[in-house]
Protein backbone atom coordinates (compact mmCIF):
# COMPACT_ATOMS: atom_id res chain seq x y z
CA UNK A 1 0.00 0.00 0.00
CA UNK A 2 3.26 2.35 0.92
CA UNK A 3 4.20 1.94 -2.23
CA UNK A 4 1.13 2.42 -4.18
CA UNK A 5 0.96 5.91 -2.50
CA UNK A 6 4.46 6.73 -3.11
CA UNK A 7 3.87 6.14 -7.12
CA UNK A 8 0.49 8.47 -7.42
CA UNK A 9 2.40 11.55 -6.30
CA UNK A 10 5.03 10.36 -9.56
CA UNK A 11 2.42 9.67 -12.02
CA UNK A 12 0.36 12.52 -11.06
CA UNK A 13 3.49 14.64 -12.04
CA UNK A 14 4.14 12.67 -15.20
CA UNK A 15 0.73 13.77 -16.02
CA UNK A 16 1.22 17.19 -15.55
CA UNK A 17 4.60 17.40 -17.57
CA UNK A 18 2.74 15.65 -20.60
CA UNK A 19 -0.05 18.10 -20.53
CA UNK A 20 1.73 21.50 -18.83
CA UNK A 21 3.63 22.41 -22.33
CA UNK A 22 0.18 21.27 -24.61
CA UNK A 23 -0.51 23.59 -27.03
CA UNK A 24 -2.63 26.39 -26.70
CA UNK A 25 -4.66 28.20 -29.47
CA UNK A 26 -6.44 31.10 -29.28
CA UNK A 27 -9.17 31.86 -32.02
CA UNK A 28 -9.38 34.89 -33.65
CA UNK A 29 -12.84 36.42 -34.49
CA UNK A 30 -12.82 37.66 -38.36
CA UNK A 31 -16.78 37.85 -39.09
CA UNK A 32 -19.61 37.06 -37.11
CA UNK A 33 -18.62 32.69 -36.93
CA UNK A 34 -15.86 32.76 -38.85
CA UNK A 35 -12.27 32.56 -36.83
CA UNK A 36 -8.91 32.14 -37.86
CA UNK A 37 -5.90 30.67 -35.31
CA UNK A 38 -2.82 33.28 -36.82
CA UNK A 39 -0.08 31.23 -36.29
CA UNK A 40 4.08 32.74 -35.69
CA UNK A 41 5.68 34.29 -38.52
CA UNK A 42 8.97 32.32 -37.97
CA UNK A 43 9.98 28.86 -38.33
CA UNK A 44 8.41 25.54 -37.73
CA UNK A 45 9.73 24.83 -33.43
CA UNK A 46 9.04 22.56 -30.68
CA UNK A 47 7.31 25.07 -28.74
CA UNK A 48 4.80 25.99 -31.57
CA UNK A 49 4.27 22.55 -32.54
CA UNK A 50 5.06 22.74 -36.16
CA UNK A 51 1.94 25.88 -36.76
CA UNK A 52 3.91 28.76 -38.21
CA UNK A 53 0.98 29.49 -40.62
CA UNK A 54 -3.01 30.03 -40.43
CA UNK A 55 -5.73 27.77 -39.71
CA UNK A 56 -9.47 28.77 -39.28
CA UNK A 57 -12.51 27.16 -38.71
CA UNK A 58 -16.40 28.11 -39.90
CA UNK A 59 -19.22 27.78 -37.83
CA UNK A 60 -22.87 26.73 -39.17
CA UNK A 61 -26.58 25.66 -37.87
CA UNK A 62 -25.36 22.28 -38.51
CA UNK A 63 -21.76 21.82 -37.90
CA UNK A 64 -17.93 23.15 -38.16
CA UNK A 65 -15.56 23.83 -41.15
CA UNK A 66 -12.56 23.76 -40.59
CA UNK A 67 -9.94 25.12 -42.66
CA UNK A 68 -6.43 23.56 -42.59
CA UNK A 69 -5.71 20.94 -39.95
CA UNK A 70 -2.53 22.07 -38.28
CA UNK A 71 1.26 20.63 -38.74
CA UNK A 72 0.30 16.95 -37.02
CA UNK A 73 -1.94 15.04 -34.59
CA UNK A 74 -1.46 16.87 -31.43
CA UNK A 75 -1.51 20.53 -33.19
CA UNK A 76 -5.31 19.55 -34.42
CA UNK A 77 -6.19 18.31 -31.58
CA UNK A 78 -5.42 21.62 -29.99
CA UNK A 79 -7.29 23.41 -32.77
CA UNK A 80 -10.64 21.32 -31.67
CA UNK A 81 -10.13 22.19 -28.12
CA UNK A 82 -10.33 25.73 -28.74
CA UNK A 83 -13.50 25.17 -31.17
CA UNK A 84 -15.49 23.64 -28.65
CA UNK A 85 -14.61 26.53 -26.39
CA UNK A 86 -16.41 28.84 -28.89
CA UNK A 87 -19.04 25.59 -30.37
CA UNK A 88 -20.56 22.54 -29.43
CA UNK A 89 -21.12 21.11 -32.62
CA UNK A 90 -19.43 19.01 -34.79
CA UNK A 91 -16.69 19.08 -37.57
CA UNK A 92 -18.24 17.96 -40.78
CA UNK A 93 -15.52 18.99 -42.97
CA UNK A 94 -11.79 19.58 -43.18
CA UNK A 95 -10.50 21.87 -45.87
CA UNK A 96 -6.81 21.57 -46.76
CA UNK A 97 -5.57 24.26 -49.07
CA UNK A 98 -2.80 22.87 -50.06
CA UNK A 99 -0.13 20.34 -49.82
CA UNK A 100 1.99 22.04 -47.25
CA UNK A 101 2.66 19.91 -44.09
CA UNK A 102 0.95 22.67 -41.75
CA UNK A 103 -2.04 22.41 -44.28
CA UNK A 104 -2.66 19.02 -43.89
CA UNK A 105 -0.59 16.49 -41.72
CA UNK A 106 -3.61 16.97 -38.59
CA UNK A 107 -5.90 15.34 -40.89
CA UNK A 108 -5.63 12.07 -38.94
CA UNK A 109 -6.77 13.71 -35.96
CA UNK A 110 -10.15 14.71 -37.94
CA UNK A 111 -10.59 11.82 -39.61
CA UNK A 112 -10.90 10.13 -36.13
CA UNK A 113 -13.45 12.73 -35.45
CA UNK A 114 -15.73 11.92 -38.35
CA UNK A 115 -14.93 14.50 -40.35
CA UNK A 116 -14.71 14.50 -44.31
CA UNK A 117 -11.64 15.78 -46.07
CA UNK A 118 -11.59 17.94 -48.61
CA UNK A 119 -8.59 19.04 -50.93
CA UNK A 120 -7.96 20.21 -54.66
CA UNK A 121 -6.91 17.44 -56.73
CA UNK A 122 -3.37 18.45 -57.56
CA UNK A 123 -3.14 19.08 -53.49
CA UNK A 124 -3.31 15.59 -52.70
CA UNK A 125 -1.08 14.65 -55.04
CA UNK A 126 1.56 16.81 -54.18
CA UNK A 127 0.59 15.66 -50.68
CA UNK A 128 1.30 11.66 -52.14
CA UNK A 129 4.40 13.09 -53.39
CA UNK A 130 6.49 14.58 -50.67
CA UNK A 131 4.52 13.26 -47.49
CA UNK A 132 7.97 11.34 -46.38
CA UNK A 133 10.16 14.21 -46.68
CA UNK A 134 7.87 16.40 -44.65
CA UNK A 135 7.38 14.15 -41.78
CA UNK A 136 10.86 13.65 -41.80
CA UNK A 137 11.87 17.07 -41.84
CA UNK A 138 9.08 18.02 -39.06
CA UNK A 139 10.33 14.91 -36.88
CA UNK A 140 13.67 16.70 -36.23
CA UNK A 141 12.08 20.06 -34.57
CA UNK A 142 9.30 18.52 -33.03
CA UNK A 143 10.27 15.55 -31.80
CA UNK A 144 8.08 13.37 -29.63
CA UNK A 145 5.38 16.50 -30.73
CA UNK A 146 4.90 14.62 -33.83
CA UNK A 147 3.40 11.74 -32.06
CA UNK A 148 0.32 10.23 -34.07
CA UNK A 149 1.02 11.91 -37.23
CA UNK A 150 0.57 10.00 -40.14
CA UNK A 151 -0.33 10.84 -43.97
CA UNK A 152 -4.20 11.04 -44.08
CA UNK A 153 -5.45 12.16 -47.25
CA UNK A 154 -8.56 13.94 -48.67
CA UNK A 155 -11.05 11.31 -49.34
CA UNK A 156 -12.84 14.42 -51.20
CA UNK A 157 -11.28 15.94 -54.41
CA UNK A 158 -12.50 18.52 -56.43
CA UNK A 159 -10.77 19.90 -59.80
CA UNK A 160 -11.55 23.80 -60.16
CA UNK A 161 -14.55 24.61 -57.55
CA UNK A 162 -16.45 22.68 -54.81
CA UNK A 163 -19.86 24.60 -53.41
CA UNK A 164 -20.40 23.48 -49.49
CA UNK A 165 -23.99 24.22 -48.03
CA UNK A 166 -24.00 23.80 -44.44
CA UNK A 167 -26.69 25.14 -41.98
CA UNK A 168 -27.65 28.05 -44.64
CA UNK A 169 -23.59 28.95 -45.01
CA UNK A 170 -22.78 28.81 -48.54
CA UNK A 171 -18.82 28.23 -48.47
CA UNK A 172 -16.78 28.00 -52.13
CA UNK A 173 -13.74 25.82 -52.21
CA UNK A 174 -11.85 27.57 -55.54
CA UNK A 175 -8.87 26.04 -57.49
CA UNK A 176 -7.32 28.87 -59.78
CA UNK A 177 -3.49 27.44 -61.14
CA UNK A 178 -1.44 27.05 -58.01
CA UNK A 179 1.46 28.95 -56.64
CA UNK A 180 3.44 27.72 -53.60
CA UNK A 181 2.38 24.60 -53.80
CA UNK A 182 0.63 23.08 -57.04
CA UNK A 183 -2.38 22.44 -55.18
CA UNK A 184 -3.30 26.11 -53.29
CA UNK A 185 -6.85 26.78 -53.23
CA UNK A 186 -8.83 28.97 -51.54
CA UNK A 187 -11.82 29.03 -49.51
CA UNK A 188 -14.48 31.98 -50.21
CA UNK A 189 -17.10 32.72 -47.84
CA UNK A 190 -19.40 34.85 -50.47
CA UNK A 191 -21.93 36.15 -47.78
CA UNK A 192 -19.43 37.48 -45.87
CA UNK A 193 -16.63 38.76 -48.44
CA UNK A 194 -14.26 36.90 -46.39
CA UNK A 195 -11.64 34.63 -47.81
CA UNK A 196 -9.04 32.49 -46.87
CA UNK A 197 -6.27 32.31 -49.11
CA UNK A 198 -3.91 30.02 -47.96
CA UNK A 199 -0.71 30.31 -49.20
CA UNK A 200 -1.83 32.34 -52.56
CA UNK A 201 -1.02 35.57 -49.82
CA UNK A 202 1.43 36.21 -47.89
CA UNK A 203 0.95 39.00 -45.15
CA UNK A 204 3.76 40.96 -43.25
CA UNK A 205 6.16 38.33 -43.50
CA UNK A 206 8.12 37.69 -47.21
CA UNK A 207 6.65 34.53 -48.75
CA UNK A 208 8.83 32.01 -50.10
CA UNK A 209 9.52 30.94 -53.41
CA UNK A 210 10.64 27.19 -53.10
CA UNK A 211 11.75 24.52 -55.59
CA UNK A 212 7.69 23.06 -56.07
CA UNK A 213 6.59 26.56 -56.15
CA UNK A 214 5.61 28.60 -59.67
CA UNK A 215 5.34 32.56 -59.87
CA UNK A 216 4.00 32.57 -63.30
CA UNK A 217 1.01 30.28 -61.59
CA UNK A 218 0.82 32.31 -58.58
CA UNK A 219 0.44 35.63 -60.12
CA UNK A 220 -2.16 34.18 -62.45
CA UNK A 221 -3.94 32.54 -59.04
CA UNK A 222 -3.99 36.19 -57.34
CA UNK A 223 -5.60 37.46 -60.53
CA UNK A 224 -8.24 35.31 -60.11
CA UNK A 225 -8.91 35.64 -56.48
CA UNK A 226 -8.46 39.53 -56.77
CA UNK A 227 -11.52 39.75 -58.95
CA UNK A 228 -13.75 38.33 -55.97
CA UNK A 229 -13.14 41.44 -54.01
CA UNK A 230 -12.88 40.06 -50.71
CA UNK A 231 -13.37 42.14 -47.74
CA UNK A 232 -11.02 40.21 -45.32
CA UNK A 233 -8.22 38.23 -46.04
CA UNK A 234 -6.97 35.52 -43.74
CA UNK A 235 -3.43 34.72 -45.41
CA UNK A 236 -1.84 31.75 -45.28
CA UNK A 237 1.04 33.55 -42.76
CA UNK A 238 0.55 37.06 -41.08
CA UNK A 239 -2.36 38.72 -39.63
CA UNK A 240 -5.66 39.10 -41.24
CA UNK A 241 -5.86 41.69 -44.08
CA UNK A 242 -7.34 43.64 -46.86
CA UNK A 243 -6.89 42.96 -50.56
CA UNK A 244 -4.41 46.13 -50.85
CA UNK A 245 -1.95 44.66 -48.63
CA UNK A 246 -2.48 41.37 -49.92
CA UNK A 247 -1.40 43.20 -53.57
CA UNK A 248 1.50 45.44 -52.02
CA UNK A 249 2.96 42.36 -49.96
CA UNK A 250 2.40 39.08 -52.21
CA UNK A 251 1.43 40.00 -56.08
CA UNK A 252 4.13 43.16 -56.27
CA UNK A 253 6.50 41.29 -55.07
CA UNK A 254 6.04 38.26 -57.27
CA UNK A 255 5.56 40.72 -59.94
CA UNK A 256 8.87 42.27 -58.98
CA UNK A 257 11.00 39.47 -58.96
CA UNK A 258 9.74 37.93 -62.41
CA UNK A 259 10.08 41.08 -64.35
CA UNK A 260 13.14 41.40 -63.29
CA UNK A 261 14.65 38.10 -63.46
CA UNK A 262 13.12 37.38 -67.14
CA UNK A 263 14.52 41.09 -67.92
CA UNK A 264 18.12 39.03 -66.98
CA UNK A 265 17.83 36.41 -68.34
CA UNK A 266 16.52 37.48 -71.85
CA UNK A 267 19.73 39.79 -71.85
CA UNK A 268 22.24 37.07 -71.07
CA UNK A 269 22.83 38.21 -67.82
CA UNK A 270 24.07 35.24 -65.58
CA UNK A 271 22.20 34.11 -61.94
CA UNK A 272 24.36 35.89 -59.67
CA UNK A 273 24.83 39.18 -61.12
CA UNK A 274 20.92 38.68 -61.74
CA UNK A 275 20.47 38.67 -57.83
CA UNK A 276 23.06 41.03 -57.02
CA UNK A 277 21.06 43.40 -58.90
CA UNK A 278 18.00 42.49 -57.82
CA UNK A 279 16.49 45.48 -55.33
CA UNK A 280 14.07 44.30 -53.14
CA UNK A 281 14.33 47.09 -50.73
CA UNK A 282 11.12 47.57 -50.55
CA UNK A 283 10.49 44.92 -48.95
CA UNK A 284 13.14 44.69 -45.98
CA UNK A 285 10.55 45.92 -43.65
CA UNK A 286 8.69 41.89 -44.12
CA UNK A 287 10.07 39.45 -41.74
CA UNK A 288 12.12 36.45 -42.92
CA UNK A 289 13.28 39.44 -45.49
CA UNK A 290 17.30 38.42 -44.93
CA UNK A 291 16.71 34.65 -45.05
CA UNK A 292 14.74 34.27 -48.05
CA UNK A 293 15.44 37.29 -50.85
CA UNK A 294 18.45 35.48 -52.52
CA UNK A 295 16.66 31.95 -52.36
CA UNK A 296 13.49 33.40 -53.87
CA UNK A 297 15.67 35.30 -56.70
CA UNK A 298 17.35 32.72 -57.23
CA UNK A 299 14.12 30.41 -57.64
CA UNK A 300 12.06 32.53 -60.08
CA UNK A 301 15.41 32.87 -62.26
CA UNK A 302 16.14 28.98 -62.94
CA UNK A 303 12.06 28.78 -63.15
CA UNK A 304 12.35 31.34 -65.59
CA UNK A 305 15.48 29.41 -67.59
CA UNK A 306 12.89 26.58 -67.53
CA UNK A 307 10.13 28.43 -69.42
Amino acid sequence: MKTLFKAVPVLAALLYLSTAHALTLTPVKVAPDVYAFIGETGGRTYANYGMNANTGFIVTDEGVVVVDSGAGYLAARAMHLAIKRVTGKPVKYVVNTGGQDHRWLGNGYFREQGAEIIAARPARADMERRSGAQIEALRADLKDRLEGTRPVYPNRLFDQRETLRLGGTEIQLLFFSGGHTPGDSVVWLPQKKVLFSGDLVYADRLLGVLPFSNSRNWLASFEAMEKLKPGKIVPGHGLVCDLDQARRETRDYLRLLRSHMKKSFDGGVDLQTAINRLDQKNFARLRNYETLKGANASQVYLEIEAE
